[in-house]
């Protein structure tokens, strides 16, 4: 009778609940139990030993621990009771490198370079940051918006400047009758000003005179806020980046939080929407030190500055929101182009004598980049290299600086598509490549002596990211690892150790390091990958190259197998698509959707193959590949999984009316283009933490891709799923945190509504009453996932 029960109750017991190899609650549960892998390593001031970060188990903070660079020891947890033991990744050194300053928890620490007595030199409740090692030996760090001065040789501390973001009180008034009227009448009033103005400018002069004087205040009108400020190593010169006080960013969303601590019903305001109002525009000045001038530094002269690269769409936009009811006169205002492009100042870097400032400005229309070079003795600024491009300039690899005691700069640009190193010396008319081919390099840094600049990139293979130098001098690029997967590097200060942070399909990063040398194998540092994960046995994906059908180059592709794979059966899918848009997920390292790669064994294990594809706008392809999406978000992309469906049909005995959708964020937006314009092709999916409307998503971004609704509001319909949910036929799961502030929980909302107007019901809504874009409790990852699971084996299981 027992087991007549137990047999009967298997029977009717949902697949997604029979016992795993890989159980949904392991897998969704607090990551910890995964290990935590060490962060934000950095090398200490001998070289000979790593610290990092770690997690702690069971808590939101990091530990600190310490490990010999040479592997030869035990990761070693650091007592905080012992002190600071070294410089950090903070770390600036004086001109002569004899000395080195850091920041910790900020406070402001000095030793003799590399091994001498550590000296504390602030302990204050305020936070010291900015810190610069000024050519005489000073030290400059911004306390409360202020750069102080210090002098570690007798331990004075002097403000820069004192600049006031206010009118001059004791500034000559404009004309006014009823002023001139009360000096005509009252000399005792006009002799009582006179001696007040007297005593000040007197005060002034002796406060100038005085070689122990604070510096006198300058007054810069109350117009304009500091966002940004860079003092030179000299010590003469502040460059100031400003914007306009009082612009405003647009309408704030509202998001109410439902389960509070207090029992009422909480909000907090969140960001604007795109095209709501433009960023604010920046302004350059530079302040000099001795004569206490301010000098406006003008963009006029900027090559292409004065071009409008929206003049098309405007033009066009105008009818297109005419046709549609609005008022031509009160568009065309609206949509008026500038008299010029603002701009806004991104990088600011010295040249190692302070005489000159290279910056990187950007056009807020974000279509053109320039480097440019600041003299700021004569105030005078020199374009030294302009990027751009019809569609967006790439927010990643955007990397420059200078080649130490060189008067050379070294930046990245995408310029032959792809993301490429380059230098420009001062005095010559054009850059030298220093790099070339179908490949992405990144996270550049040069050594100290200038001889060489260390990189990563995907040179061999896209999906594998190794540690690479080139001499700059001769241009021989040098592969200093051979680890495969993806690696990122640090390196010790001076250049004679390199440390790596090593990662591969199943194994998040851990701690390696070398010696610069080509040819040495790393020594691993660390080991945080826990026994419990260690004990599964993860399914590998494959990398693939999927042939396109509308491109020259293949999408390049993760696909999942079940262990017991075999070419006799056949197969439902289910496709995942990343998020981001913008970011690369078929890679040989540890993938940011680490959940899902655990995930994708469990399916493989119910009889699922699971592929995961790089579509077009994905990340390390090149610019192209990037910009491929601009103006018509959805479809290069719908187009690249539908190759991916055929790829699987072709090859891996899968099964074309059963194939499933799932993807968070832009992946839940490419789930609803994909059950919308393609009813007929998938036959289930799950769409999370989707965008619906892109109306309703950031400016930074969505600006970039498809510009703003005013200007260019043909893109956002062809981009938007909420104007296809009428293609809707097949089941259809929304999942969404409602604490998101990225992603507003009021998109899944809006495509509910949508849905229900259209008469649609093989839908459902799952919400999260306390988690955000990335969801936070483990509970909330169960359930989720659970819904998905349960939705791909009802609609795909069954032939």
């Amino acid at each position: 009778m027992t087991r007549r029960f137990f047999v009967v109750s298997l029977l009717l017991m949902p697949l997604s609940v029979l016992a795993s190899e890989y159980p949904l609650e392991t897998i969704m549960a607090d990551p910890d139990w995964i290990g935590n892998q060490p962060q934000n390593p950095y090398f200490g001031d001998s070289g000979e030993w790593v610290y990092f970060q770690q997690k702690r188990i069971g808590e939101s903070f990091n530990d600190p621990y310490v490990v010999a660079a040479n592997g030869s020891g035990a990761p070693q947890l650091i007592d905080y009771g012992t002190g600071v033991e070294s410089s950090n990744a903070t770390r600036v050194f004086n001109r002569e490198r004899t000395a080195v300053a850091w920041t910790t928890d900020g406070d402001v620490f000095l030793r003799r370079w590399p091994d001498g007595p550590i000296r504390q030199l602030t302990r204050t409740a305020a936070a010291e940051n900015s810190l610069v090692f000024l050519n005489d030996g000073r030290l400059a760090y911004v306390v409360d918006g202020r750069y102080k001065l210090h002098d570690p040789s007798n331990g004075q501390i002097a403000d820069f400047a004192h600049l006031r973001f206010e009118e001059d009180p004791d500034a000559l008034p404009d004309f006014d009758t009823l002023r001139a009227h009360q000096k005509r009448l009252y000399t005792t009033v006009v002799e009582d000003t006179r001696r007040e103005r007297a005593a000040k400018a007197e005060r002034n002069a002796r406060q100038e005179a005085s070689p122990n004087g604070a510096p006198i205040a300058t007054f810069l009108g109350k117009k304009h806020e500091v966002v940004r400020r860079s003092l030179s190593p000299d010590g003469q010169h502040l460059i100031l980046v400003t914007e306009l006080k009082g612009h405003e960013d647009g309408e704030a969303g509202v998001m109410p939080n439902y389960v509070t601590e207090s029992g009422y019903t909480e909000t907090r305001a969140l960001r604007t929407r795109v095209g709501r109002k433009l960023p604010a525009e920046q302004q350059l000045w530079v302040f000099h030190g001795e004569s206490r001038e301010l000098t406006s530094i003008s963009f006029d002269d900027l090559p292409g500055i004065d071009r409008d690269p929206l003049a098309r769409l405007r033009r066009s936009a105008l009818d297109w929101h005419v046709e549609r009811g609005a008022d031509r006169e009160q568009v065309a205002k609206q949509l008026e182009a500038p008299a010029q492009r603002g701009v806004r100042i991104e990088r600011i870097h010295w040249n190692a004598d302070g005489s000159i400032a290279a910056l990187q400005v950007h056009a807020i229309d974000n279509k053109d980049r320039w480097i440019v070079t600041l003299a700021t003795e004569a105030a005078e600024l020199t374009a030294q290299h302009r990027l751009t491009d019809d569609a967006w300039i790439n927010y990643f690899y955007n990397d420059m600086g200078w080649v130490p005691n060189q008067d050379t700069l070294w930046y990245l640009s995408e310029e032959s598509g792809y993301s490429q190193l380059y230098l420009k010396a001062l005095d010559a008319r054009r850059p030298r490549a220093l790099t070339s081919g179908e490949f992405v390099v990144a996270d550049v840094e040069a050594t100290p002596d200038g001889r060489y600049l260390v990189f990563r990139a995907n040179r061999g293979h896209p999906s594998t990211y190794e540690i690479h130098r080139v001499d700059v001098a001769s241009g021989d690029v040098e592969q200093l690892t051979e680890l495969g997967g993806v690696n990122h590097f640090f390196l010790s200060p001076n250049a004679d150790r390199l440390g790596i942070l090593h990662s591969e399909f199943d194994r998040h990063p851990d701690l390696f390091a070398k010696n610069l040398a080509v040819g040495q194998a790393p020594t691993r540092l660390t080991d945080t990958v826990s026994d419990a994960y260690e004990a599964i046995d993860w399914v590998i994906p494959k990398i693939v190259e999927v042939p396109s059908s509308h491109v020259a180059e293949p999408i390049y592709t993760k696909l999942y197998l079940p262990k017991d794979y075999s070419e006799d059966k056949t197969y439902p899918a289910v496709m995942f698509v990343h998020g981001a848009g913008y970011t690369q997920n078929a890679h040989a390292g540890w993938p940011y959707y680490f959940r899902e790669f655990m995930f994708h064994s469990l399916l493989t294990e119910r009889g699922f193959v699971v592929i995961d594809m790089d579509y077009r706008a994905s990340r390390g392809y090149g610019r192209d590949w990037r910009t491929a999406i601009y103006r018509q978000m959805g479809h290069p992309e719908l187009e690249d999984f539908l190759d991916g469906v055929d790829y699987l049909v072709d090859n891996w005995n899968v099964d074309r009316e059963r194939i499933g959708i799932y993807g968070g964020s832009y992946g839940g937006f490419m789930t609803f283009m994909a059950l919308f314009r393609e009813p007929d092709v998938f036959a289930a999916g799950a769409s999370l933490r989707p965008v619906s409307d892109w109306q309703h998503y950031n400016h930074e971004y969505t600006s970039n891709i498809l510009n703003t609704p005013l200007v260019d509001p043909e893109a956002y319909e062809k981009s938007s799923p909420i104007h296809f949910a009428d293609g809707l036929s097949k089941p259809l799961l929304i999942a969404a945190g409602m604490q998101d502030d990225n992603v507003f929980f009021q998109d899944s909302i809006l495509m509910v509504q949508r849905l229900m107007e259209l008469k649609k019901t093989d839908f459902e809504l799952a919400s999260y009453p306390l988690d955000p874009h990335g969801f936070v409790h483990a509970d909330a990852w169960r359930d989720e996932y659970q819904r998905i699971l349960t939705l791909m084996e009802e609609s795909l299981l069954t032939p």
